[in-house]
């Protein structure tokens, strides 16, 4: 028999009082940048993970110690600003009754506020984003028994794709722009230690980055175009990353433009228009309703906020079976304490199923010279998305095997 349950069914185990429901509730802040730039990450994870605990609650909340206990949302916008994450970050550590956290789309605000809640020892999820160094900054300290954890394909694994994507269509002499923030400098950083991975094979012609807030990109365009790049590689947050593809078309400077997979939100899509079709992208999640396993997700999604297109689907779905780990971590503590909690996600012991796989173990106990050991995402979790006509399909049909089948991380 199969060391597997859906959490649902992990939910139902035991009957319950209303009184001890009413008096008993867990805690769960989610965070993110629900304005802004950066918003249709922000909004779509949350949400994703709101609608993950609805049905949470619904079924009666989660069996903690054999108590029914409710999950409360503690809700914060941190407008993708650093200083506001800082604030954020803060406020809800200082609550005393936060069990965990679910959020953070930008590197910056992850490196100004996390410290906080390592301080405390309150376990964070970061999803859907953030880059390498949010993770890093903790290995390269040396941290010990961190509670921060995360929940996307890394920025190591989407470069490394970026990267062989460009060989496999014979591109060799590249151009990398980027944005100026944390995120796209940590991007930059990933994309040119896996070109050295290659051992002089792909060559840079050219590195150029962008401000947030840009709208012409004509410069940096011109430079790569005389460089001779025959693919530009890119890294960033917002709709600059439209600046860029409607910049590319103007010129007529007709390469592939292969980047991080912010290139799959809507800001990107409905801004570039026609000129982002055929831009190539890592995705966890496609919006697909005949990939079996991401249909019903997507038409609760669809049903639940009123809208035919999800603004962000990696981001909803991360932010989904993010909440439904978290939730049978805390089964599994039989505790709302963070610490629980804690070396409960690093130690599960069921298959957790969700809309983009069934969970295994994602997690492992932190080693401080193994940053993977708090990633969840591994290389055959992330496929190749492409932009067509305003939504992402899978770059290679084949791969929608990927995604049907049930995936388990060790």
């Amino acid at each position: 028999m199969k060391a597997y349950r859906s959490i649902l069914a992990v939910l139902l185990a035991t009957t319950f009082s209303t009184s001890a429901m009413a008096a008993n509730v867990v805690k769960i802040a989610i965070t993110g940048p629900f304005s802004g730039g950066s918003a249709p990450m922000g909004v779509s994870m949350r949400d994703g993970a709101k609608l993950a605990i609805a049905g949470i609650n619904q079924n009666g909340g989660i069996n903690v110690g054999g108590k029914r206990m409710k999950i409360e949302i503690v809700e914060r916008d941190d407008e993708g600003k650093n200083d506001r994450g800082a604030l954020v970050a803060q406020e809800i550590s200082s609550m005393g009754d936060i069990s965990a956290v679910i959020g953070t789309v930008n590197t910056g605000v992850a490196l100004t506020g996390d410290k906080y809640y390592v301080e405390k020892g309150i376990v964070k999820i970061i999803t859907p984003a953030a880059g390498s160094a949010s993770m890093t900054q903790w290995s390269n300290a040396g941290t010990r028994n961190l509670p921060i954890f995360r929940f996307a394909a890394y920025d190591g694994i989407q470069a490394r794709m970026v990267v062989e994507q460009a060989i496999k269509m014979g591109c060799l002499r590249v151009a990398i722009l980027h944005d100026a923030t944390n995120y796209g400098v940590s991007g930059r950083d990933d994309l040119l230690r896996q070109i050295n991975n290659q051992g002089g094979r792909v060559k840079v012609v050219t590195v150029e980055k962008f401000a947030i807030g840009d709208k012409d990109m004509t410069a940096q365009l011109l430079k790569a175009k005389a460089a001779g790049a025959q693919a530009i590689l890119i890294w960033g947050i917002g709709p600059e990353l439209a600046a860029v593809a409607s910049g590319k078309q103007k010129l007529g400077f007709r390469v592939p433009m292969i980047g991080g997979w912010t290139l799959s939100m809507s800001n990107f899509i409905d801004t570039a228009g026609a000129a982002g079709n055929g831009v190539l992208m890592p995705q966890t999640f496609i919006e697909d309703e005949s990939i079996a396993r991401a249909k019903p997700f997507i038409q609760a999604y669809h049903k639940a906020y009123g809208v035919t297109r999800i603004p962000s689907p990696v981001s909803a779905a991360q932010g989904y079976d993010a909440a439904l780990l978290l939730a049978e971590a805390i089964h599994e503590a039989g505790s709302t304490n963070p610490s629980g909690i804690r070396e409960s996600l690093e130690n599960l012991k069921v298959a957790v199923k969700g809309c983009i796989a069934d969970w295994k173990k994602p997690w492992s106990k932190w080693d401080p010279s193994k940053v993977e050991t708090h990633e969840a995402f591994r290389r055959e979790n992330t496929v190749m998305g492409k932009v067509q006509n305003g939504h992402v399909v899978l770059a290679n049909p084949a791969d929608k095997i990927v995604l049907q089948g049930k995936m388990l991380n060790k």
